[in-house]
């Protein structure tokens, strides 16, 4: 029974294909990023595309239409222009339950399942036959050798069986099951060694701007040390666009993205709305500190859509009075010749999730 309700629809952070399509399903496009292999620990960038949404049906992480999310991935899919069916999804950081316990080592995987699922059934609020939970040993104890850190994670089935469905009926092969901030950290991994000192022994906020809400994480030593979600995103421009000057929501979009407003746009609406990111970005700072005890950051990674607005990363770095730069984990990679360097630099900054996705293929 144990290995029963261990048995999930996807094994979660295990790769069962040596090669998948990173998907990262956020609350305004389709983003897919393919990977491979280019020899002496270089990756290159074979593929990417990103696939906007119909509005509002993913809200929240989400899946309010399923057809219309599965239409996108098939065109997505189709304009990626690959032969590889066999994908990485995430889930939200929000839809999923996670916990570090601490076990004794040689434990077989039976004895272990049963350790996870006692483990689970204190900490979940949720019957088991009602989740997908699956379990990855991190490694030895900080404090003991003869014991063993374990992740446990957890989320509804619904929420991972929404995914698998929109995958499927879009023809491909779902065969990871993660975590977005996990992907996320996973794609940090390789933008660490273009900070000062490789990031090392270092405190490094990472500010992933989407749409509708900011993931605020410190990272030290490709290791979480906080983590923080703020209802502030992409989408106030787009508002403050509307109410300046007396537009729809698809036509203040259309002119944030195609530079179609007037000149008085970036005194009267742009500048405002960098200051007030700046300051989210300074408050939750200060949640950092207030809740850790730690003083400092030395660095600050700023990703997702608004990341390249102009003059955001001096802003920041101003208001923070610590050092801002845009992401790009493809900055070490090889690229393919089909992808245009230009576009590229445009889109990295959006694309952290689905390349941590795709880095599944290499484990």
């Amino acid at each position: 029974m144990v290995a029963e309700k261990l048995s999930s629809v996807l094994d979660l952070f295990k790769t069962k294909s040596p090669s998948l399509i990173g998907v990262d399903i956020s609350s305004t496009s389709l983003k897919l990023v393919e990977l491979a292999d280019a020899g002496k620990g270089v990756y290159r960038l074979e593929r990417y595309v990103i696939e906007a949404l119909p509005k509002d049906c993913v809200t929240d992480g989400n899946i309010a239409n399923l057809d219309q999310v599965t239409d996108a991935l098939r065109r997505g899919w189709k304009r990626l222009g690959t032969r590889n069916r066999n994908v990485a999804l995430a889930l939200p950081a929000a839809m999923v339950i996670t916990k570090k316990i601490i076990v004794p080592s040689g434990q077989k995987e039976e004895e272990l399942e049963l350790t996870v699922e006692a483990e689970a059934n204190q900490y979940i609020p949720f019957a088991l036959d009602e989740v997908n939970l699956d379990f990855q040993i991190l490694g030895p104890a900080p404090n003991n050798p003869d014991e063993v850190e374990v992740l446990i994670a957890a989320s509804r089935k619904e929420k991972v069986e929404d995914r698998v469905a929109i995958a499927e009926s879009a023809g491909l092969r779902p065969r990871v099951m993660d975590v977005e901030s996990y992907a996320t950290q996973e794609a940090f991994r390789l933008i660490a060694p273009s900070l000062p000192a490789n990031g090392r022994d270092q405190n490094i906020a990472l500010v992933e701007i989407g749409a509708h809400v900011t993931h605020f994480y410190v990272l030290r030593n490709n290791q979480f040390l906080f983590s923080r979600d703020q209802a502030f995103g992409g989408n106030q421009l787009t508002q403050d666009i509307q109410r300046a000057f007396n537009l729809s929501p698809d036509e203040a979009e259309s002119a944030k993205k195609n530079h179609g407003l007037p000149e008085n746009y970036d005194a009267d609406v742009l500048q405002p709305f960098l200051e007030t990111l700046a300051l989210e970005v300074t408050r939750a700072l200060q949640f950092f500190f207030t809740s850790t005890s730690y003083s400092q950051v030395d660095q600050i990674v700023l990703s997702g859509g608004c990341a390249l607005l102009p003059g955001l990363d001096e802003l920041v770095a101003k208001r923070a009075g610590v050092s801002a730069v845009i992401a790009n984990p493809f900055a070490s990679m090889t690229v393919s010749d089909r992808i245009r360097p230009r576009q590229l630099a445009q889109d990295a900054p959006m694309l952290l999730v689905s390349c941590g996705l795709a880095l599944r293929s290499f484990e």
